[in-house]
């Protein structure tokens, strides 16, 4: 492979990692949301826990940006 086709290549991988980086934080900024509106309605942190299969610790974790 040339110098030139594996510059490109890095490029695409950085691109992708990018990518990926921002779609994850996308993400955990809509769960977040999703987890504030639910306790808004009433759901408590073990039941947001036991809907979503995560800890309710870690569902604290979540609402506080963790």
């Amino acid at each position: 492979m040339g110098d030139a086709a594996r510059e490109k290549a890095l490029r695409e991988a950085r691109k992708a990692q990018a990518d990926y980086e921002r779609k994850v934080e996308q993400a955990k900024e809509a769960r977040r949301k999703s987890f504030e509106r639910a306790q808004k309605a009433g759901a408590s942190l073990r039941d947001l826990g036991k809907a979503v299969d995560l800890h309710w610790t870690r569902v604290g974790e979540i609402l506080k940006g963790k």
